[in-house]
């Protein structure tokens, strides 16, 4: 009589996690030995679905526990036991997190009061300050001593962990998953451009302008921080060579700043959060990127643009070290002076441009799979 197959709970929730996830949910299926399962905490909803959908995953537990308003404490306790509920039910052998959420965050706490053991994807990334990013930096610190698998995208993150006296058996460099997914995705629109065909007009109503990829919506930035991101966009703004796409995430505190400072310009095109394929195309179409993202700052630079990052600390400084990215912060004059720069300079835009990517080669997440197998003895 065989064994039952090993069983893996992946637990996500905001469109990051998913699209760092659906490359290592393939990977793990695809070997067909272990028992594969999905829990969504719906974090973020609609922006989860996109990805879902574009990725052809189905989630097994969709727990939908997003509700407009609801304050950081509020939504960890929800978390905590409606996660607590589904481990119940599924019994797994195995819980998998991504990153530095509240979903990753409770996700593992709820396995670790389960005795299940963790492993967390992109282990390792630090500022070093709490409140930068707030409240991802504690968020991920927390998953670290709960984990016993450690999937490092960098050898930088790596000695962050070391440095916590984290295990060095448990810590394995990886690359970053949101390589392979953007890979995968580019390849997908190249094979079918009616995926993104949705910014048609945009490259016809920007044809001939420089175009920069704007992305915000870090906690840090709202209030003071977001009024001079938006300063500083009307002004690039003013440039007649120079078109800005701007998809404005949906939270308020973003929202009704750039609709107090911006209004309505002709070559801003402030437009709903894109789908993955849609973004990817937008990154394409992009000379440069300015963006408060994470994620951005390892995505962008695949494609060889260049990024400026609107914060004062970043988790990834591998790519600020090889020339990928800059932190600008959110002073409206630097911001504008770091495109300018740009913009009007060729050899820096070429030195950032032409710069080594250090955030993997596409893959992560079949190195990841063969780890989490091995641990089962397949």
């Amino acid at each position: 009589m065989t064994s039952p197959r090993k069983r893996i709970l992946i637990v996500f929730g905001t469109r990051p996690e998913a699209i760092k996830l659906f490359p290592v949910v393939h990977a793990l299926q695809a070997r067909g030995d272990l028992d594969v399962r999905t829990c969504v905490t719906a974090q973020h909803r609609g922006l989860l679905d996109q990805v879902l959908s574009i990725a052809g995953i189905m989630p097994d537990i969709d727990l939908d526990l997003m509700t407009p308003g609801q304050s950081l404490d509020v939504l960890t306790a929800r978390l905590l036991t409606e996660l607590g509920r589904a481990m119940d039910t599924e019994r797994p052998d195995r819980v998998i997190v991504q990153g530095d959420t509240a979903t990753a965050m409770v996700g593992a706490l709820t396995a670790y009061y389960r005795k299940v053991p963790v492993s967390h994807v992109e282990a390792g990334l630090r500022s070093g300050d709490i409140y930068q990013p707030w409240p991802e930096e504690v968020n991920r610190r927390i998953v670290a001593p709960i984990a016993d698998q450690h999937f490092a995208p960098t050898e930088t993150a790596a000695e962050a962990l070391r440095r916590e006296n984290i295990d060095p058996a448990t810590i394995h460099v990886m690359g970053n998953t949101v390589i392979d997914a953007l890979h995968a995705t580019r390849a997908r629109i190249e094979a079918d451009p009616s995926l993104a065909a949705g910014l048609d007009g945009i490259a016809a109503r920007f044809a001939g302008k420089r175009l920069i990829l704007v992305t915000t919506h870090r906690r840090e930035n709202f209030g003071d921080g977001m009024k001079g991101i938006a300063v500083a966009i009307a002004r690039i703004a003013a440039r007649d060579d120079v078109a800005l796409l701007f998809p404005v995430h949906p939270n308020p505190n973003v929202v009704s700043v750039m609709d107090e400072v911006l209004g309505d310009r002709p070559n801003v095109a402030r437009i709903e959060p894109l789908d993955y394929p849609h973004f990817i195309r937008a990154l394409d179409m992009a000379e440069l990127v300015l963006t408060d993202s994470g994620g951005v700052q390892e995505e962008a630079p695949a494609l060889g643009k260049p990024v400026l990052v609107m914060r004062e600390t970043t988790e990834r400084p591998e790519g600020i070290a090889a020339g990928t990215a800059r932190l600008v912060g959110t002073d409206p004059d630097r911001i504008v002076s770091e495109i300018s720069t740009l913009l009007d300079d060729d050899a820096a835009y070429s030195a950032m441009a032409r710069a080594h990517n250090p955030f993997g080669d596409g893959q992560a997440s079949a190195r990841i799979a063969g780890i989490v197998a091995h641990g089962f003895g397949l």
